[in-house]
């Protein structure tokens, strides 16, 4: 049977180790990915924001997921990115997810802990993973800020009055490409790591130099989120192939841009889950 996300997560969170979670947006990137999981033989989390749930249909792309899991035999979890609202979790938690993320990180911290810990009452029955976000993650569009970085006292109280899984943390990292060099705080990702006993997730690792990557994972991050870097390779490669091509017939051009996207992922799984 397959481990519960939160068990393997706080495994990994033990042994100085993380997993990927990388999100798909069709057919075509989905398959790349578990692909790319399937070639090196690692774990992996699916991951639908709700704009692709919206687009692909909760239980189309749920169904889907699984199914891709099973035919290339691979451990792997699916996740809702960034939820916003208690209804949308529920419709998750109702179509299989393994894991559901509800952010209200930009509300006070009292409403993000009241919000949160309802979640987590919803998710228990299910046995899904709950996972949150505290402090400022620039998303895509908002400017980075160095002025709401995660706090270790904050994140103690936050995990403690809701009972999450895992939590969001705020340490230099943004959604999105990044206009000039990241520089993540991993003395700050150490205190925090000292704080609190759970998963911790580093959003925004597109664009992240692989040396931080790893530094970040040795000290106490657990799930690493992609999510710009996949569309954008998989979009480049198609546009690189059609630019100059008469081709019709999709399932003769999309294939080259699913390849492309199993050989980024492969890349990642082998800095983050080595």
């Amino acid at each position: 049977m397959k481990m519960l996300l939160q068990d393997k997560l706080a495994e990994f969170s033990r042994d100085g180790k993380a997993l990927l979670a990388t999100n798909f947006y069709n057919f075509e990137t989905l398959s790349g990915v578990v692909q790319a999981a399937a070639a090196l033989k690692k774990p992996i989390i699916l991951q639908l924001s709700e704009s692709s749930l919206d687009y692909l249909g909760v239980d189309v792309a749920a169904e889907m997921a699984r199914q891709m899991l099973r035919q290339y035999d691979v451990e792997g979890w699916l996740h809702l990115d960034h939820g916003s609202s208690v209804e949308r979790i529920v419709r998750c938690l109702d179509a299989g997810f393994d894991s559901v993320m509800i952010d209200a990180s930009e509300t006070s911290i009292d409403s993000n802990i009241r919000i949160t810990s309802e979640v987590v009452k919803l998710a228990a029955p299910y046995r899904a993973n709950v996972e949150a976000e505290l402090g400022y993650v620039a998303k895509l569009g908002q400017a980075q800020s160095t002025g709401s970085f995660t706090q270790p006292e904050e994140a103690s109280r936050f995990v403690n009055e809701t009972g999450i899984n895992a939590l969001a943390i705020a340490i230099g990292s943004a959604h999105g490409f990044y206009k000039e060099p990241p520089s993540l705080q991993l003395d700050l990702l150490s205190r925090i790591r000292e704080a609190t006993p759970v998963a911790l997730v580093l959003h925004g690792s597109s664009g992240i130099p692989d040396a931080q990557l790893q530094g970040a994972i040795r000290r106490g991050i657990a799930k690493v989120n992609l999510a710009t870097e996949t569309k954008n390779t998989f979009m480049r490669t198609l546009k690189d192939v059609l630019s100059d091509n008469e081709e019709i017939d999709l399932r003769k051009v999309f294939p080259r841009a699913t390849a492309s996207v199993k050989a980024l992922i492969e890349e990642k799984l082998k800095v983050v889950t080595p």
